[in-house]
């Protein structure tokens, strides 16, 4: 098939879990023979390396840059554009509109949009040219204002009521547009389906199981490991909760322990404000399977988000015994205490990684349980089976 795939985000170096999904779909697709173009609107320049890597995989790269957040435009169209926020900082945007609107003059098979936050700017050409689409919404966006706005002062809350209700609206009226409509977890799929009051399809994310099968976790070496990426709201509240109520509690049972932080965007200020030497501030690292490997447990304590966690996948494939709330493993279908040991709290999650810590047979069998139920269902084939049957549905439809 020939492909016109737009992202709000250079996919490439793989720093969240968004682009860990984007890359390995867009790669898996190519090695399936599909011809892609991928148009792009980032806030981030184009490295050569990038360009070299995605070049590899698509056969067209356009790369757009997105205008700063704090431009002057931006902040006067978050507070009286029509859109929510997320949408008028990465809509509005007359440049990327003319450029797809001259790509929508190619003939298409599939044209692919990501997140209904970036649909904007290609609604009007999408319609002009009474062009079908595809679009993959990652999380449920209206659900996510807890975690997005719960930093802001509160002078601005009369502004997030207002926001949140704009993106409702929006939200809405975006998934009711595409000829398809894409979720990641069988759940948000039903709240997607809820909202939009249509069928919504299901891929899921994946992890490269290949890529995570030589890792050997070190069970004995009392060392947690947290990974996210960091200009998510969600995981910087993971990381205060964890070094704030949960880890003291691990400390007072088992001063040995360390715990491991990892990820990309990590606030300059976290090393000041917790220097116990216990924690490790690793940042971004290249190379995922080398922290794996020097560590006996995997923590995921997220309250907030959607989706299901790439980086718990990654966990699950390298066979890291997994400590996790409800939400982390949200969108995976794990059985607690065999694929991963759950706490929903401070004092539970504490007493799964004290146990895990101290008994590493047993937590190196939910780990072994861990992988396989990833190799089994998670596998980035499956998910491009998955989207390759979305894509059917849509040309089967249109040739009737």
């Amino acid at each position: 098939m020939k492909i016109l795939w737009t992202l709000p985000y250079l996919p490439w170096p793989t720093t969240s879990g968004g682009k860990v999904r984007q890359y390995h779909l867009l790669r898996s697709l190519s090695e399936r023979g599909h011809r892609i173009t991928l148009l792009v609107q980032s806030k981030d320049t184009l490295s050569e390396s990038a360009r070299e890597q995605l070049e590899s995989v698509v056969e067209r790269l356009i790369v757009l840059p997105r205008r700063p957040l704090k431009h002057p435009y931006s902040l006067a169209a978050a507070a009286f554009a029509p859109y929510p926020l997320l949408t008028s900082v990465n809509g509005l945007a007359p440049a990327l509109e003319h450029q797809f609107s001259q790509l929508l003059k190619e003939p298409w098979d599939v044209v692919q949009i990501e997140h209904s936050y970036a649909l904007q700017p290609y609604l009007h050409s999408l319609r002009d040219r009474r062009q079908d689409f595809v679009l993959t919404e990652h999380n449920v966006e209206s659900s996510l204002g807890a975690a997005t706005y719960q930093h802001l002062p509160k002078w601005i809350w009369p502004f997030v009521v207002y926001d949140q209700w704009r993106y409702r609206r929006w939200e809405k009226s975006a998934l009711k547009s595409p000829a398809r409509l894409i979720a990641v977890t069988e759940s948000d799929a039903a709240e997607l389906g809820r909202i939009a009051g249509r069928d919504v399809d299901v891929v899921i994310n994946g992890v490269d199981t290949r890529g995570f099968a030589g890792v050997v976790p070190d069970l004995t070496s009392q060392r947690i490991l947290f990974v996210g990426n960091f200009e998510y709201p969600p995981n910087r509240d993971a990381v205060e909760w964890c070094l704030n109520d949960i880890m003291p509690k691990v400390w007072a049972r088992m001063p040995e322990a360390k715990l491991a932080v990892c990820g990309y965007a990590m606030p300059e200020k976290w090393a000041g404000q917790w220097p116990d030497p216990r924690v490790e501030w690793c940042g971004f690292v290249n190379d995922l399977t080398l922290e794996q490997g020097r560590s006996a447990v995997f923590l995921a304590a997220l309250r907030e988000g959607g989706g299901s966690k790439l980086k718990v996948l990654e966990a699950l494939a390298a066979g890291l015994p997994l400590v996790s709330t409800s939400q982390g493993v949200s969108g995976l279908s794990l059985q607690a205490d065999v694929e991963y040991a759950r706490g929903d709290d401070a004092d539970g999650l504490a007493t799964a990684l004290i146990d895990s810590l101290r008994d590493p047979d047993r937590a190196g069998d939910m780990g072994k349980a861990g992988r396989l139920y990833a190799a089994n269902h998670h596998d980035w084939r499956v998910a491009a089976d998955q989207l390759e049957s979305v894509y059917r549905k849509m040309t089967d439809a249109r040739r009737n």
